[in-house]
C-alpha cells in the first residue's frame, strides 16, 4: 500500500487534461507568448498587428484577453469584448500540440461566462467561409451559422 507522500508525488506528476487547465486574464509579461501562440495557431494576418490588437483589447473595461496556462506557459487564448448588446470573440487559439482535447471549448465557455456576467445577451464571431474545421468546431459548440453581409471600412489607411 502506498503512503500519502507517494500518492501526492504521483498526483503531481500526472498531467492535467488541457480542458482542466486554469484560465485567467492575460498578464503584461505574456504578450510575446500570446503572439507566438497566435502565430503557431495560424491566426495572425499581415494586415493586423497582433500587438496592437492586444493593447486595444486591454485598454478598456469592455474587453479582455483570457489565457489558459500549463504552469507558466500560455497554451490557449480567447479575446472577448462587447458593445453592450453583442459580445464578440476573437483569437480563440489552442497550442497545436493540445488541440482536440477540450481546451478550445473551455476557453469559449469562459468567454461566454465573462459576457454573461456583464449582461451581454448575444455572442458573435467571424469565421472565414473556407475554414470548414473551425466552422464545425463552433457548430458543435452550439453556435448557429447566420448568413449576413458584412460591410467594412478601413480607418487605419491599410
Amino acid at each position: 500500500m502506498a503512503d500519502t507522500a507517494d500518492m501526492a508525488a504521483t498526483a503531481e506528476r500526472r498531467p492535467v487534461p488541457p480542458h482542466a487547465l486554469p484560465i485567467g486574464h492575460m498578464r503584461e509579461e505574456e504578450v510575446d507568448a500570446l503572439v507566438s501562440l497566435w502565430e503557431r495557431a495560424g491566426l495572425t494576418r499581415p494586415w493586423n498587428d497582433p500587438r496592437a490588437d492586444i493593447a486595444l483589447a486591454r485598454r478598456g473595461p469592455h474587453s479582455t484577453i483570457l489565457v489558459a496556462r500549463d504552469g507558466e506557459k500560455v497554451v490557449g487564448s480567447v479575446m472577448v469584448g462587447h458593445d453592450g448588446h453583442r459580445g464578440w470573440i476573437y483569437y480563440l487559439a489552442v497550442d497545436p500540440a493540445l488541440t482536440r482535447q477540450g481546451l478550445g471549448r473551455a476557453l469559449a465557455h469562459t468567454a461566454e461566462d465573462w459576457l454573461k456576467a456583464r449582461g451581454v445577451p448575444k455572442l458573435m464571431l467571424l469565421v472565414r467561409p473556407e475554414n470548414e474545421q473551425v466552422r464545425a468546431f463552433y457548430a458543435a459548440s452550439g453556435f448557429i451559422e447566420e448568413p449576413r453581409i458584412i460591410f467594412t471600412k478601413r480607418l487605419d489607411g491599410k
